[in-house]
């Protein structure tokens, strides 16, 4: 009589049915996202910087953004909502200007103005500054809202606080004035580059405007030098 067959096992069932995942299979990648929060979040702003500085803000879009820092766009609204609040953040210095006026004016005031020159150079000469600095003017020169931003930031973080340094009844003129001196510097030297402004040193530079700049902090609007 033939030997009997063994019979099958059974199928397992529950939990155990599922089949595992092949040995050294990697998970399924989410889409959009970089290996690192904080590596994806700083390329974001990166690339955002270097876009609104090239192009203003009006023209770099959240697609060329994404592009750029080599995620997906929707990573991009994740970490910071809208286009303008990107902006703003790509606005952001790594040392707040209120953090160092008070120093500029307490010591030798009698040259503070080619000091706040120095310091205001001094940051353009720094490449990531530049690239912060550069974006803030183009996008503030061809777009309103962008404007609105620009404005707000100065008044937050530069305006504002010197005027109340300089605690007189015409401080918001004068700061006015200093901005007005500054914002032209730099389109100057840094943007249309025009010579020789473009490639004299700092010292030059600070030494020759600063005493203009002096004037509108603490000598008399009502006549000339």
């Amino acid at each position: 009589m033939p030997g009997r067959q063994p019979s099958a096992e059974p199928a397992p069932s529950g939990p155990a049915a599922a089949a595992p995942d092949a040995p050294g299979r990697r998970p399924a990648a989410h889409s959009g996202r970089r290996p690192g929060e904080s590596g994806a979040r700083d390329a974001i702003l990166k690339a955002s910087r270097a876009l609104f500085a090239q192009h203003g803000f009006e023209r770099a879009t959240i697609r060329a953004v994404a592009a750029r820092a080599g995620v997906d766009p929707a990573l991009v609204h994740h970490y910071y909502g809208s286009k303008e609040q990107l902006f703003e953040a790509a606005l952001t210095l790594p040392m707040a200007p209120s953090v160092l006026l008070p120093r500029l004016l307490q010591e030798d005031p009698d040259h503070v103005g080619e000091r706040v020159v120095q310091l205001f150079l001094s940051t353009w000469e720094q490449p990531a500054n530049r690239l912060v600095l550069m974006a803030m003017l183009r996008s503030a020169a061809s777009n309103e809202q962008a404007t609105a931003l620009v404005r707000r930031r100065l008044m937050t973080e530069v305006f504002g606080p010197l005027a109340s340094l300089l605690d007189v009844p015409d401080a918001q003129l004068r700061v006015s004035l200093v901005g007005s001196q500054l914002i032209g510097l730099a389109l100057m030297r840094y943007v249309a580059r025009i010579q020789p402004v473009a490639s004299a040193s700092v010292e030059s530079v600070a030494a020759a405007v600063g005493p203009t700049v002096q004037r509108y902090l603490t000598g008399d609007l009502s006549r000339g030098p």
